[in-house]
């Protein structure tokens, strides 16, 4: 389904970006594995994918630092060419109720979540425009539709994304290219398994399916975005949350 298409996914070491790196390359995509300081897990990843008989390549990038992702720009299409899917994961959380948030707090996330997606999109838009199958994939989250507790910050961030997602699809329309938003509810990894069990249990008593999104109910959903499939749909922010109203 994705055999011709090369994809880029920043911060793919684990996690949700994990994921989405090994199901793209279930489905014949070359992948680029993006990390910041995880060498050993990205290596890891690779190495799954190379075992499962897919193509893969590690880069190592702080994606808020502009002239890094520059840099990695040009060391990707030196190994594999120009990318046809971009997909923005990447993210930090910095958590504190908002009296307690200081603005280094803030900048903080606000400089991975939001500059690391402007940095990347600027310095391969021009692959995307010219891909056949050309794919922006932002990936957001429910918090930023319903905004959380302690996380001011954060919420900011993934609501952010929604404007400019819609807003670079228009930009990318001419081209026929799209870009889209998956905003996942929460979801069972690291992140998640540091919440103390009560504010879990409160969490499960919001969500109509009764249980956390594993890994593998979000990864489909970017793969389909990511594929010649989805051409016809752009500008949407694609909710798979387990039904939580919003």
């Amino acid at each position: 389904m994705l055999t011709t298409q090369t994809c880029l996914v920043t911060g793919s070491s684990r996690g949700i970006g994990r994921g989405i790196a090994l199901d793209l390359a279930s489905h014949g995509a070359t992948v680029v594995v993006n990390y910041r300081s995880s060498e050993a897990e990205a290596a890891t990843v690779v190495e799954e994918i190379e075992a499962n008989g897919g193509t893969a390549i590690s880069m190592q990038c702080d994606v808020s630092d502009y002239d890094e992702v520059a840099a990695m720009c040009e060391r990707v299409h030196d190994r594999v060419g120009p990318i046809d899917v971009l997909v923005n994961n990447a993210g930090i959380t910095v958590d504190k109720t908002f009296t307690n948030m200081t603005r280094e707090d803030w900048d903080a996330v606000m400089d991975v979540n939001l500059g690391g997606v402007f940095n990347s999109t600027n310095c391969f838009f021009d692959d995307l425009l010219d891909a056949e199958h050309g794919r922006l994939i932002n990936i957001s989250s429910v918090v930023g539709q319903q905004g959380n507790y302690g996380q001011a910050n954060y919420a900011t961030t993934k609501s952010g994304l929604f404007g400019f997602t819609r807003t670079i699809a228009l930009e990318m329309a001419r081209s026929g290219s799209t870009a889209n938003c998956v905003a996942p509810g929460f979801v069972k990894t690291d992140m998640l398994d540091i919440v103390p069990s009560e504010v879990q249990e409160k969490i499960l008593g919001r969500i109509p399916l009764g249980r956390f999104a594993s890994v593998e109910d979000i990864t489909g959903m970017v793969s389909y975005v990511a594929s010649p499939k989805s051409a016809y749909m752009t500008g949407q922010v694609l909710s798979v949350n387990g039904g939580m109203d919003w």
